[in-house]
């Protein structure tokens, strides 16, 4: 369901063509990799993005999971103060209870999910470099970063997200 997105800033397409063959001699699929291009840049071999992708759609799904996780605690603080203030046990629990969920929820969030986003590359494509985003499972980010890091030296790493493929995020 979830896989990660690595991020890859590339020169120029020739060097990216040849990061994309090596990585589906690997295994991974090329609808699985997708390409933006910097400022006055065209793709004419790269699989592109889609406009989901080049919106960081991921990244709005992500500020509005925390802004509802906040909003639910900050409910659940309100109840469990009103239930305090008209001696509820049952209300004091229940809130107690949402706080306490939403805070692991938050937590979780916040420590475990990668948290890389287009925002972090704007500089490299307003030098008209490509970034090559290449959705893997979690088991094999380590494969495909060594694979890049160790065949094409020209490539920056740039990080790991996550994704949907279900959303096409």
């Amino acid at each position: 369901m979830f896989n990660r997105r690595l991020y890859f800033v590339i020169p120029d397409e020739a060097q990216a063509m040849q990061v994309v063959n090596d990585i589906e001699a690997k295994g991974v699929n090329h609808q699985h990799m997708h390409a933006i291009a910097g400022k006055g840049t065209a793709l004419t071999r790269l699989p592109p993005a889609t406009e989901r992708q080049r919106r960081d759609a991921g990244w709005r799904l992500e500020r509005i999971a925390w802004t509802g996780d906040l909003t639910l605690f900050f409910l659940g603080l309100v109840g469990l103060i009103a239930s305090l203030v008209w001696a509820s046990p049952a209300g004091s629990l229940l809130s107690f209870v949402l706080m306490a969920l939403t805070l692991v929820a938050g937590a979780l969030f916040a420590l475990r999910v990668p948290d890389t986003h287009l925002d972090e590359f704007r500089g490299a494509l307003s030098h008209s470099e490509i970034l090559l985003m290449v959705d893997v499972p979690r088991q094999r980010v380590a494969e495909i970063e060594e694979l890049v890091r160790r065949r094409h030296p020209e490539a920056t790493p740039g990080g790991t997200g996550w994704t949907i493929e279900a959303l096409h995020i």
